[in-house]
């Protein structure tokens, strides 16, 4: 078989879906060595060539995103002759492989068009109906995803497969002198609590930072509040928030932290908050509990479900409620003892050799030109 991955996002963005393709990459390739896959990686991506023997780069010239997309990276992949393209961003080709496979991480965009700019709704909601029609089937992140796709797309159950993501071997709790050493490169000490993902409106970090103003003038706690994470699209409100509730002086932004510090960060937090609105996964919940982290996640999207039991939920909706599920856990050793138990534990169910199994299984029904009866399991 030759199988290409659409990996040219990586060369725009740092994310969620550039961390699925990272990973779920070597897993593929190292579960899969006969398998000849192709790379597709923008003539901008810097990154360094593959190292599996069965893994080599395919360099195109189509950006991410372009309103000829389908049509150019067509025509640049056709010399290929792929059995099968695996879209992780979504959108394949209007032709040049064999069969196509695309996986949908969120409909965030369908929920709360508010959240994003008016290019960017004019983009996707252009593409998603088209793009889950062409495809041969679909990968989802998490059965809240699949259960969008199903009732907001009228997508055939059959046709969606959950294969849920996976935690880096990375997470995991560390040594304090290890974690102070890492922080202090950032003026931090350990007992902070933390943010973590990309500012964009979704993230629901207004709400998050009036819930911590909440706590701040009710002297429950004098923690400060980190946020790391990259700019995205529509945050100024964020920077106008904290001017307003006068902030300054106690939320810290950190834009550009590497991917091998944040275990660190992790380890040092008092707690995880994440009151996203919507999430079709939320891998920075896994990755603290992974760290024995405890976790405050919003009852809404997938969050729930693949923060399980081992995290307190909170409506996102409610600065209050926020405020109220951080307090819980700040006022209670024995609940703070229970979640950096319950965590690691919960979050070692989610591998990425597990994902790449799952992901293997619906290519090879699609190649053997089978209609895939994946699409009730859940591969975990």
């Amino acid at each position: 078989m030759r199988i290409g991955i659409d990996a040219r996002i990586i060369a725009y963005r740092r994310g969620g879906i550039t961390n699925y393709i990272r990973h779920l990459l070597p897993a593929l390739a190292a579960l899969d060595p006969d398998t000849d896959y192709r790379v597709l990686r923008h003539r901008k991506d810097r990154t360094r060539s593959e190292t599996a023997p069965n893994v080599r780069r395919a360099t195109v010239w189509t950006p991410c995103h372009h309103r000829l997309e389908r049509w150019a990276l067509g025509v640049e992949i056709a010399p290929l002759r792929l059995d099968l393209l695996h879209s992780p961003d979504f959108i394949p080709p209007a032709f040049g492989a064999r069969h196509f496979v695309i996986t949908v991480h969120d409909l965030n965009f369908l929920y709360y068009p508010q959240f994003l700019t008016a290019e960017s709704r004019r983009y996707y909601n252009d593409q998603i109906a088209w793009a889950v029609a062409r495809a041969d089937h679909i990968l989802a992140v998490s059965e809240a995803t699949r259960t969008d796709l199903i009732h907001l797309l009228g997508v055939p159950p059959e046709k969606v497969t959950t294969v849920y993501e996976g935690v880096s071997p990375a997470f995991r709790p560390l040594p304090p002198d290890e974690t102070r050493k890492t922080l202090s490169r950032y003026g931090l000490t350990p007992g902070y609590l933390l943010f973590v993902g990309t500012l964009e409106p979704r993230k629901n970090l207004p709400g998050l930072l009036t819930a911590y103003r909440i706590l701040l003038d009710r002297g429950e706690t004098r923690k400060p509040l980190v946020i790391v994470g990259g700019k995205g699209w529509l945050y100024e409100e964020i920077y106008a928030r904290v001017a307003t509730l006068r902030l300054e002086n106690d939320v810290r932004f950190l834009h550009e932290v590497p991917d091998e510090d944040l275990p660190a960060f992790y380890n040092g937090a008092a707690l995880l908050v994440m009151p996203s609105f919507y999430e079709g996964f939320g891998l920075p919940a896994l990755e603290a509990q992974a760290c024995g982290t405890p976790v405050v996640v919003s009852d809404r999207g997938s969050l729930p479900e693949v923060a399980g039991a081992a995290a307190v939920t909170v409506n996102p909706d409610s600065p209050e409620d926020i405020a109220a599920g951080i307090a819980r856990v700040l006022g209670d050793p024995d609940l703070q003892a229970t979640l950096r138990a319950a965590g690691p534990a919960h979050a070692a169910r989610f591998t990425w050799e597990q994902a790449a199994r799952g992901t293997l299984s619906v290519y090879r029904q699609i190649l053997a030109a089978r209609t895939p009866t994946g699409g009730v399991p859940v591969y975990l």
